[in-house]
This record gives structure tokens, C-alpha cells and sequence, in this order.
């Protein structure tokens, strides 16, 4: 109970809050008005860290990329990447201090996996080409997955909190979404200014498109839930029509795929189809590509469409390899991984530095008009072939392994429980990852934190699942008859 004298106390810190931070206005220094939330945020650290990592999330579908900005040339994203920091200190802090954190988290196959993954990552960065580079590409890695991995399973312990999650990320990200489409309106929602008007929210429209695609299975799965009050369903069903409206209006072509590959996997989960047996399919169907490929290049080449305003004809251009100009970049910059891949095959040219040393490796028939010898033009294109190049054939081989081995999780947790929400959960998460693993041949962006903050947070899921909520025929909210949203 709050006594007289902590009450007058109260009222004499704000009252000189709101007198000093007139003088700052006066003196025109506005940040001082940002000290309430500053305060607010060290205490969430070392009191409320799940607090705090929810904030985060929150954030990131509005942060801003100060190298976007042009402040610098600084790649740092604000208002998360510091607070990510923090949290990698504090966390660091909290295992050395002795700290309750369940033992099973790090012990978990996903997680064993990932210290070889960022030790793999931390010895190609002593041998890049750039070390400096390579050591800040590591350090920020290791604070996305601290924090969005790490954290978020041991917050996913209580299971309403992953729904949590979704939403908190979800929310603001139809605000960016409703942004984006309003301001595209005033194009005539063209396919050009399509490309750029989610500025300064995301860099492009395929980024956007890739995170967007990952949420379209959460969105879906939550509208199927039976815990939802009508007016909750009708909230999140307003949601999905402007989710589905950005999706189609983004121009992302390969978002487009990712969610059709998605859909696909997800009638072969129902109808219980073993992994094993997609692996061998999925084998087989590389092998007669690799066989066939000069006959399916020259199919491929009778494809003149370019890429259009008609959303018909864009589809259409995903296979234009002839005159496609994005297309064709794109094949450039594998051809470039590929080349540095062969000149150093063990090592790589250093974790994140593909954009500063691909130049020379660009072949004259490979050049579209969208080529660029300067280092800002993007990286590979590819999260299987940018790793190849740049931490070498282990780079590539701990993506493939990431794939299966969360797969492989996702089938087995899928098969194995018969919770009607705990499957949704499940679905959602897997879905939404193979999105962006499907992306993820087309384009590249986990050094971002917007790819970042729900891909390693549905993974982290899917460990949660695995760890605390597996084999429970209903998860302790819903045994309680609702679900904490």
C-alpha cells in the first residue's frame, strides 16, 4: 500500500520532471522527454526481461535502418539493435550470475546446433577478407538469436504468451501494412512505386513481402482457433483482409511462391505424409533438374515476360531468365557466389562482406542493367549461396541442416500431439519458417531485424513446444477454458 510520503514524493518527481522538461523544450532539447521511457526500460531489464523483449518486438516492424537514412553510412537498426545489445549483456550477465534458466533450453538439439553454427560463424570471421565486417555481422547475429531464440523460449514457457508474439508483432505490422497501401493509393498502387513506398519501415518491397509471407500462416491459424470471442475474430479477420491485401500489393513475387510452397507442405502434413519421403521426393526432383538443366534453361528462355503492373503477368515473369532484368541480376549474383565459392571453399571471404568483394567476380555476359560495381546494391540474393561464398561450404551446409533439422522437429511435434491448439500453434510457426526457407533461394535478410525477430522467434516456438508443452493433451491455458491473447 502506497503511504502519504510516497505519494507527495511522487508528486514532486513529476512535478519536476514536467518543470525541467519545459526549460528543455524552451531550449529546444526534446530528448529529455524520452528519460520516463528510458527509465522505464532499464528497470523491464533487470526486473522484467520478458517485458522488455516484448517491447522489442513490438518495435521492430516500425524500426528505422540509420544506413537507410543516410546518417553515416551506420547499418544499425533503432530503436532495437541496441536494445537487443542490452539484452546480450544482461543475458550474459544472468547465466554467469547463476540465474534459473531451464537447462533444457540449452541443451535442446536446435540450440546445440546453433553454438556450432555462431562458432562456425566466429572462425570465418578471423579469416575474412574483412575482419571488422565479419566480427560485427557475428556480434549482431549472436544478440538477434540471444535474444528472439534464446529468451523467447524461456518466456514460452507459459503457453499464452507465444499467441503473445504473434500479436505483438502482428499489430504494429498492420501499421506498417495500412501505411504502405495508403500511400501506394496515391500511385495508383503501380508496380514501380510498389518497390519503395514501404519506406522507412523496410528497404523494399521483397523484404517486405518475405516477413509479410510469414505471417499469413499465423494470421490464418489464429483465425481457426475455437478459444477466439467473436469480437477477436472479427478484429484479426480485418487483420488478414489488410495482411492479404499488402501480400498481393507488395509486387513480391517470390512471397508469392513461398506461401504456395507453404500451402503444399501443409496438405502433405494433414494427409501425414513422412518427411522422409518428401526429402527422397524433394531429392529425386533437384537430381532432374541438375540432369535437365539445359533443357529447362531453354524452356526457360522462351519466357519473354517481363515483370508488370498486370498481376498476371507478373506471376508470369517469375520464370523470364531471358529479359527479365530482376531475374537476371539475380542469377549474376549466384554466379558470383559461386565463383568466390571456388576460390575459397573451406573458409569463405568472411561472414557479411559479399557485398564489398562480389564486384570483381561479375562476368560481362552476366551484367544487366541493374548492375552495380559499388557495394550497395544488396549481397546474394540467396541465404543458401551467400553462406556458401562467404563462410564457405560448411556456411551453406549449416543452412541446409538448420532446414532439416527444424523440419524434422516440426513433422515430429505435428504427428505426435493431438491438442487442436497446440497443432495451430505448431502449423503456424513451421509455416510461416518455410516461407522464408523457400525465400530464402530468392533472397537473403536475417542480418535484418526484421526477418530476424520472427524467425528465430518461431523456432523458438517450436523448441517451447518441444521442451514444455509436448505430450500435454491441452496446454494449461486452454485446460483453463481460454487463451491469454
Amino acid at each position: 500500500m502506497i503511504t502519504r510520503q510516497q505519494h507527495l514524493w511522487n508528486w514532486i518527481t513529476a512535478g519536476a520532471f514536467i518543470a525541467i522538461n519545459a526549460v528543455c523544450v524552451a531550449l529546444e532539447f526534446y530528448l529529455f522527454a524520452l528519460l520516463p521511457l528510458v527509465l522505464a526500460i532499464v528497470w523491464a531489464a533487470f526486473m522484467r526481461l520478458d517485458w522488455l523483449m516484448f517491447f522489442i518486438v513490438a518495435c521492430v516492424p516500425f524500426s528505422l535502418n540509420l544506413e537507410q537514412m543516410d546518417l553515416g553510412g551506420i547499418g544499425f537498426y533503432l530503436p532495437t539493435e541496441p536494445l537487443l545489445a542490452g539484452v546480450l549483456i544482461i543475458f550474459i550477465f544472468k547465466l554467469l550470475s547463476g540465474k534459473s534458466i531451464d537447462r533444457r533450453i540449452f541443451l535442446h538439439p536446435v540450440s546445440l546446433f546453433l553454438y556450432f553454427y555462431l562458432a562456425w560463424m566466429a572462425i570465418t570471421s578471423l579469416t575474412s577478407e574483412m575482419p571488422v565486417v565479419s566480427l560485427k555481422f557475428l556480434v549482431v547475429k549472436m544478440w538477434f538469436i540471444a535474444g528472439f531464440y534464446f529468451l523467447m523460449v524461456h518466456i514460452f514457457q507459459n503457453f499464452g504468451n507465444i499467441r503473445k508474439f504473434y500479436l505483438t508483432y502482428l499489430i504494429p505490422l498492420i501499421g506498417v501494412i495500412s501505411y504502405t497501401v495508403i500511400r501506394h493509393a496515391g500511385y495508383g498502387f503501380e508496380k514501380d512505386p510498389g518497390h519503395w513506398v514501404m519506406e522507412p519501415f523496410f528497404k523494399d518491397h521483397t523484404s517486405y513481402g518475405a516477413v509479410l509471407a510469414m505471417f499469413f500462416p499465423v494470421a490464418v491459424a489464429m483465425l481457426l482457433s475455437r478459444k477466439m470471442n467473436p469480437l477477436l475474430r472479427a478484429i484479426l479477420l480485418i487483420f488478414f483482409g489488410v495482411l492479404c491485401i499488402g501480400i498481393i500489393l507488395s509486387y513480391t513475387r517470390a512471397a508469392w511462391v513461398s506461401i504456395a510452397a507453404a500451402g503444399v507442405l501443409m496438405v502433405f502434413m494433414l494427409l501425414r505424409i513422412k518427411l522422409r519421403t518428401l526429402v527422397v521426393v524433394f531429392a529425386a526432383l533437384v537430381s532432374f533438374v541438375w540432369v535437365a538443366q539445359d533443357q529447362l534453361l531453354i524452356s526457360l528462355e522462351r519466357n519473354k515476360q517481363d515483370s508488370s503492373d498486370d498481376l498476371a503477368e507478373h506471376v508470369e515473369s517469375i520464370s523470364n531468365v531471358s529479359s527479365d532484368a530482376s531475374n537476371l541480376e539475380r542469377l549474376n549474383r549466384w554466379n558470383c557466389a559461386l565463383a568466390m565459392f571456388e576460390q575459397r571453399p573451406v573458409f569463405g571471404w568472411g561472414p557479411g562482406v559479399y557485398q564489398f568483394v562480389y564486384a570483381p567476380f561479375q562476368r560481362s555476359q552476366d551484367l544487366t542493367i541493374i548492375s552495380t560495381n559499388n557495394a550497395d546494391g544488396g549481397n546474394a540474393h540467396s541465404e543458401y549461396l551467400g553462406p556458401l561464398s562467404e563462410q564457405g561450404v560448411l556456411g551453406m551446409a549449416n543452412m541446409v541442416f538448420l532446414v532439416f533439422l527444424i523440419s524434422a522437429l516440426a513433422f515430429r511435434l505435428a504427428y505426435t500431439n493431438t491438442s487442436y491448439e497446440l497443432k495451430l500453434i505448431i502449423f503456424s510457426s513451421f509455416l510461416g519458417l518455410i516461407t522464408y526457407f523457400v525465400h530464402g533461394v530468392l533472397n537473403n535478410y536475417l542480418d535484418t531485424d526484421k526477418a530476424s525477430a520472427p524467425f528465430w522467434g518461431f523456432i523458438a516456438v517450436l523448441v517451447a513446444v518441444d521442451i514444455f508443452h509436448n505430450g500435454k493433451e491441452k496446454p494449461e491455458e486452454e485446460q483453463a477454458g481460454k487463451i491469454s491473447l
